[in-house]
């Protein structure tokens, strides 16, 4: 008998989905299919191969109003905030409109006699171990320029969002690509990590928790196989002495709340100078208790359950250690009737007299929950920024580009923003840096994770 895969709803606790792991043979024929699809698909016209993986993000867009209720049930975003068709669209787009020029051979300098270039390859069979948080725009982050590139996808869903794989699936069938070429696979934990050490797989993509990540790192010991990984953040955020302080206040309460905090370039700590303190607090505070915490499924929700009891859990526990250590919580949790200990619904929070002996400016939360530190200067908050074991973005409000360009320099993070937080530019390149991960997507940089390079070294004369 297969072990069954159980999506519980944060919405109700119920079992939403369930579908049956694919045991070790299901998982030999899934390779199987992908490797011997792979040289005719890496042989197929660049053109053809955009084409198709367009034609399937259409199909995949058409989907959308059925999708967006499916995602309130399975990991609890409110369905007002319409899914994540803007995103995937923009993403795979983009990453379209740049194969030619990134897959392009790159020649050099002319040497009389010879034909000299690299080719950029597919690596083969790319992994792609997704998360529920964003688990249409973190799978399609790899899925669509991997496939472009020549390579074929085996994609495994979070339990969490178990459906979302099968959506892939469906538009990827819906478009004609060939069998074998894209593949949605359910399959457990050691499963994944059996054929992790086959060394079948060539390149991983997963987004997930650091010790996901170790456990992969782990598992494709002595394979050779490529990776990248994102496995969190501590994402922070600077509000300058002459930052716009309402439109600070606005973008930075979404950046922290949006998706109930579940988001990997989410904010989770703010530094703001002394001068602008008290009023951003106020206007910060004055903003979340706008917040309606809620049943996903009801268009007046602004901030849904957690995707797991679990995740609330620890964010509680964060928040009640900052508090007996000293920190003072913003929001009176009885004004959000819904949020009750051990259950998925919690208030968004905020904390102030916090510091970085507490873990909830250290440690990821993940979570909606933020505290705010007050500064001196900017030496002061760089030293802060960097206090962190993470390094995915962050985050400098100011009208000053100089000095955002300069403390940016001085930041140890993947992306540094501006006046701006938790969006991913798929022009730019999406990285992090210490326990964030290693490795790279989107952008041309993107491609060149996904490809292998191959010199062509011909003498003409002899």
């Amino acid at each position: 008998m297969s072990e069954m895969v159980k999506l519980i709803s944060p919405v109700d606790g119920s079992v939403y989905a369930e579908r049956a792991a694919a045991d070790a043979a299901a998982v030999d024929r899934a390779v199987t299919a992908a490797k011997a699809a792979q040289p005719g698909w890496a042989a197929t016209p660049l053109d053809e191969r955009i084409g198709l993986c367009l034609k399937a993000l259409d199909a995949l867009l058409a989907m959308n109003d059925d999708i967006i209720p499916e995602l309130a049930w399975q990991m609890g975003r409110p369905v007002r905030f319409g899914g994540e068709k803007g995103g995937v669209e923009e993403r795979a787009r983009y990453m379209a409109s740049i194969a030619k020029e990134a897959l392009a051979n790159i020649v050099p300098p002319e040497r009389p006699g010879f034909k000299r270039y690299l080719k950029m390859e597919p690596l083969g069979l790319v992994m792609v171990i997704a998360p529920w948080n964003y688990p249409f725009l973190t799978a399609g982050n790899t899925i669509f320029p991997a496939l472009m590139a020549g390579n074929v996808v085996l994609l495994k869903h979070a339990a969490q969002t178990l459906l979302v794989g099968e959506r892939f699936a469906e538009a990827f069938k819906k478009a004609g690509l060939p069998e074998g070429v894209f593949q949605n696979i359910v399959m457990t934990h050691e499963g994944t990590e059996k054929l992790l050490g086959s060394g079948l797989v060539d390149h991983v993509n997963f987004t997930g928790s650091v010790a996901g990540g170790k456990a992969i790192e782990k598992a494709l010991a002595g394979t050779f196989a490529t990776m990248g990984l994102e496995l969190g953040g501590k994402d922070p955020a600077y509000v300058m002495a002459d930052a716009d302080l309402d439109y600070a206040v606005a973008n930075l309460v979404d950046g922290a709340f949006f998706n109930s905090g579940q988001c990997c370039c989410g904010i989770e700590r703010i530094y703001v100078h002394e001068s602008r303190y008290d009023a951003f607090v106020d206007g910060f505070v004055d903003l979340t208790k706008q917040y309606k915490l809620g049943n996903p499924l009801d268009a007046e929700t602004t901030i849904g359950p957690m995707a797991q009891t679990r995740f609330a859990t620890w964010v509680r526990e964060q928040t009640e250690e900052a508090l007996r250590k000293g920190a003072k919580a913003h929001i009176d949790t009885s004004a959000f009737p819904m949020d009750k200990a051990g259950t998925p619904y919690l208030a968004p929070q905020v904390l102030t007299n916090v510091n970085h002996q507490m873990s909830v400016m250290r440690e990821e939360s993940f979570g909606p929950v933020v505290g705010i530190m007050k500064v001196k200067d900017d030496a002061e908050a760089i030293q802060l920024m960097n206090d962190s074991p993470y390094g995915l973005t962050a985050s400098i409000w100011t009208e000053d580009l100089d000095a955002a360009e300069r403390i940016g320099g001085e930041i140890d993070t993947g992306t540094v923003f501006m006046n701006r937080c938790d969006y991913v530019d798929p022009g730019l390149v999406w990285t992090g840096v210490k326990d964030t991960g290693k490795g790279a997507a989107l952008s041309q940089v993107g491609f060149a994770n996904l490809t292998r390079p191959k010199s062509f070294h011909l003498r003409k004369e002899h």
